[in-house]
């Protein structure tokens, strides 16, 4: 029997075969917040009948299914492939590195087309049993990265789902030994493509990338359920750098209006031979928006910095993931 409380909650998360088609969870990821649930549509016949002076409930019906939230975590250094495969839209085998245990993924940007997940959440009643709600045709519409001074580097992930099938049994959470990456793994750095440079003085990254899809895709014969989302529109990509005002490098930019590359990186402890665990994203163009550096007080001038990711042409944006994870 479980707690009967949040500490009894549990997340699993499978990869689709097909698109709204569930299949058991096969990762267990460790997640600090969620708000995933359904959403219906209903409709209520409103025919006159003599003297009926309330609607029949058995006249009410639906007509729409599907559900929609978010999933907040810290990113750790286990099993957080088959998310990052459904947010990039690359098919992601991972690559031995040298002859030992570490493993990169790549994940470059693309169409998010068949790239759809089941999330399977367990929710304790007080009385300790775990009811299950299964999202199937979960698509990720929007995925946003960030780390602080003294934090953890955490994602949170908008999901939009087929529908919520509560039928299904509840897997058993497996968890492995996993750690966050965090703040003093960090560096971001700036410059030439293939050439960046650390940047002195950061003290806040946030990094979010928008998949902008065709959500409502309901049509006749579909028992009110839709089909997959189409991508509708191009890939947004912002974000914001805090920074003690070291230096005018990032504000020159921003003056200038000219394009840099951005690494966000974190490395953690040594894997084997010269392969450390990393989490980086690789915009290769970004131009700032907004960073004026203004005098608010007696305090150091702490400028923060706005800006889009841009297409430079040649190199799409990367998340780069190495583990011990052989699989996704």
């Amino acid at each position: 029997m479980a707690i009967g409380s949040g500490l009894g909650a549990q997340v699993g998360i499978a990869a689709e075969v097909s698109y709204g088609t569930f299949l058991a969870p096969t990762k267990f990821v460790e997640f600090t917040k969620e708000s995933l649930a359904l959403k219906k549509t209903t409709a209520q016949s409103s025919g006159i009948a003599a003297g009926r002076l309330l609607p029949l409930s058995s006249r009410r019906v639906v007509t729409q299914r599907e559900g929609s939230g978010s999933l907040e975590m810290e990113v750790t250094n286990k099993a957080m492939g088959v998310l990052l495969q459904s947010l990039m839209g690359t098919t992601v085998t991972p690559v031995q590195q040298g002859a030992g245990p570490a493993y990169l993924q790549t994940h470059t940007l693309a169409d998010t087309a068949g790239k759809s997940l089941v999330i399977q959440k367990g929710v304790p009643l007080t009385t300790g049993v775990v009811t299950d709600k299964t999202f199937v045709g979960c698509k990720i519409v929007s995925a946003e990265f960030s780390c602080e001074v003294g934090g953890m580097l955490t994602a949170s992930f908008e999901i939009d789902a087929k529908d919520v099938d509560e039928t299904q049994t509840l897997a058993v959470a497996t968890y492995p030994s996993m750690s966050p990456f965090h703040f003093a793994q960090l560096a971001v750095k700036t410059g030439a493509f293939g050439t960046e440079t650390a940047r002195d003085g950061i003290r806040k990254v946030s990094v979010k990338l928008e998949r902008p899809q065709a959500v409502d895709r309901f049509y006749a014969g579909q028992a009110g359920l839709k089909k997959e989302p189409i991508t509708n529109d191009q890939v947004k990509i912002s974000g914001s750098i805090e920074m003690d005002y070291v230096d005018t490098i990032l504000d020159d930019l921003n003056t200038s209006d000219a394009a840099t590359s951005l690494v966000v990186e974190f490395v953690g402890p040594l894997i084997a031979s010269t392969f450390f665990e990393t989490f980086r994203i690789k915009l290769p163009a970004i131009r700032f928006d907004d960073a004026p550096p203004t005098v608010e007080g007696f305090d150091v001038v702490k400028p923060t910095l706005q800006f889009t990711g841009l297409y430079d042409g040649t190199n799409q944006p990367v998340i780069e993931y190495i583990s011990t994870d052989t699989t996704l």
